[in-house]
């Protein structure tokens, strides 16, 4: 077992995402990684400015994000975005604890403004989320 497999399964848990969907969505998250990325958050997500686009999972690494799109109708999964850390510019994220839900948004290479609504499933939950993201985005500066 890899540091992908031991560290995205418990993540996937944490979040309250089910087996099946761990099951489905695990291919195509391995081709995007590599075998010593660790996994930070797992999530189901929305986008807020396309509701009826259907449901998305989000993966975020110390590397990388990788966003997976399933439609709607026949439950199809397609890779929807896969960008190296590096690659975003302008990361946001709002915890709002009165839905249960952190927005995060980000601008992609290709100058894409993307926003997902991370589902979370207790309001707890959403503090965490918010410092998993504050550690990867903005890690803490050593002082010499």
């Amino acid at each position: 077992m890899d540091v992908f497999d031991r560290t995205f399964l418990p993540a996937a848990a944490e979040a309250g995402v089910a087996i099946p969907s761990v099951s489905r969505h695990m291919p195509i998250f391995r081709r995007c990684l590599e075998a010593d990325d660790t996994t930070v958050l797992v999530s189901r997500c929305s986008r807020p400015e396309a509701p009826m686009s259907g449901d998305f999972m989000l993966l975020l690494t110390h590397r990388r994000l990788v966003v997976i799109q399933e439609t709607k109708v026949f439950h199809r999964l397609r890779l929807h975005l896969n960008a190296n850390l590096r690659h975003l510019s302008n990361v946001s994220w709002n915890p709002d604890l009165a839905h249960s839900v952190v927005e995060v948004a980000a601008t992609a290479v290709d100058g894409v403004r993307e926003r997902f609504r991370l589902k979370v499933a207790e309001p707890d939950a959403v503090w965490r989320f918010d410092s998993l993201l504050e550690h990867v985005f903005r890690p803490s500066r050593a002082v010499a």
